[in-house]
């Protein structure tokens, strides 16, 4: 298969650079052993051999055997490799030496030491529209993140084709793929997680009918900030609400999968007592899990545009974590008690920050617009410093700079 140019291709090569071991973490199917393949120059997948795992419990140190970087595939199959690793950075004292992937957490272990030191912790998520092909990649957040204005020529995606995208998802293996196939697929996905893989992390017993049921309430409050109370009863059913820490601990079960991703609430400094909420939005990694939990398909969710807004700003949310992770950049929301609320709010480690709403059309670009507007004079920017940039984020279109100095990033021209 032709592979595609990731966002973590560099990371990666920055990182086997500084540390003796590099761990990529991300759910399964999102391209990790493709993009660990291109720079390995050994590997040993313990997913699916079974005299290597065999081996790591008589003599491990014949499975790290091999040249460098040496890949180990799915670690978590056998998790005391993990302290294996650190031992063998630890006499070779060499940069570079091991590169380990794993789709799920496992239980915390006494046993297992921290690889602090010696570990590289990189994330990888689903593919964003640019790593695609579907952005031109002329809008670089980069830039916009230097204060530099957008400049981009008409990028056209009509709702059909964006509701395509979605059910899609940012999956590798689906570029090649039918839409039908590929939301036939990612149903199969969130099945295998129901009834295979939280049972293995979760070291018991999950109902699967009623994850699949959380999944949905999730699925139904996608984007938003959704109490667990709520959750509890949506994932019910006819016996009644969910305990309070079954929730929870099926909320852990998929974060560890890396199947959910919460955005966090932004604490800037204000120039008023305005109180800041702190609850999470939640988020699938990838929207298309969420469209199958709802068991929509591409002509449904287009024809629903509340639920296709909702579904189109969790796209925009993985794509800007993607292509700010390689600027150390985290992706926050905000809201205040007044109801002022902003989608995005991507922050660098240097303290630079930018500011996004999410439109689905061109007619509410104002309407963002006065929004960011209304939201950036309540920072106290001498604490919390300017913004980078203010921009409301659309599907499609042209890029550039309102006269009111707010931006219109379309989502076919974002890029790294």
């Amino acid at each position: 298969m032709f592979y595609r140019a990731r966002v973590v291709d560099s990371e990666l090569a920055e990182r086997l650079e500084a540390s003796g071991a590099v761990l990529i973490e991300g759910p399964k199917a999102c391209g990790k052993t493709e993009t660990a393949l291109r720079v390995a120059k050994s590997s040993v997948m313990l997913d699916i051999d079974v005299q290597a795992k065999q081996a790591i419990s008589i003599e491990p140190s014949l499975v790290l055997e091999g040249p460098t970087p040496r890949l180990i595939d799915e670690w978590q199959a056998s998790p005391s490799i993990w302290n294996e690793v650190r031992r063998e950075v630890d006499q070779r004292k060499g940069s570079g030496q091991f590169i380990l992937t794993g789709s799920s957490v496992p239980n915390d272990d006494t046993n297992r030491h921290s690889g602090a030191g010696r570990f590289s912790i990189l994330t990888m998520r689903p593919m964003t529209l640019f790593e695609m092909g579907n952005s031109t990649g002329l809008v670089s957040l980069a830039k916009i993140m230097d204060g530099e204005s957008p400049k981009s020529g008409l990028s056209e995606l009509s709702l059909e084709n964006l509701a395509d995208l979605i059910v899609r998802g940012g999956w590798p293996r689906h570029l090649e793929l039918t839409s039908r196939a590929a939301a036939r697929s990612v149903r199969d996905y969130l099945d295998n997680i129901c009834h295979v893989d939280v049972q293995r992390v979760a070291g018991g017993h999950r109902d699967p009918v009623r994850l699949l049921r959380l999944l949905r309430s999730l699925a139904r409050n996608v984007a938003t900030e959704v109490a667990i109370e709520v959750l509890a009863t949506e994932a019910g059913g006819e016996p009644g609400p969910l305990a309070h820490n079954t929730v929870v601990d099926y909320l852990d079960d998929l974060e560890r999968l890396m199947v959910i991703e919460n955005q966090p609430a932004w604490s800037p400094h204000l120039r008023s007592r305005t109180t800041l909420r702190r609850s999470v939005k939640r988020h699938f990694v990838d929207p298309s899990l969420a469209v199958a939990a709802l068991g929509a398909t591409a002509e449904k969710l287009g024809r629903d545009f509340k639920s296709l807004g909702l579904m189109f700003e969790s796209l925009v949310v993985r794509d800007l974590r993607v292509l700010s992770q390689p600027l150390d950049g985290e992706v926050f929301h905000y809201r205040d008690k007044g109801g002022q609320e902003v989608d995005a709010i991507v922050q660098l480690r240097d303290g630079r920050w930018a500011a996004f709403e999410v439109k689905l059309g061109a007619g509410r670009i104002d309407e963002g617009a006065k929004s960011l507007l209304r939201f950036s004079r309540k920072i106290d920017s001498v604490l919390t410093g300017e913004p980078s940039m203010l921009g409301v984020i659309i599907p499609g279109g042209y890029g550039y700079m309102r006269p009111d100095g707010v931006a219109v990033i379309p989502m076919t021209a974002l890029g790294l």
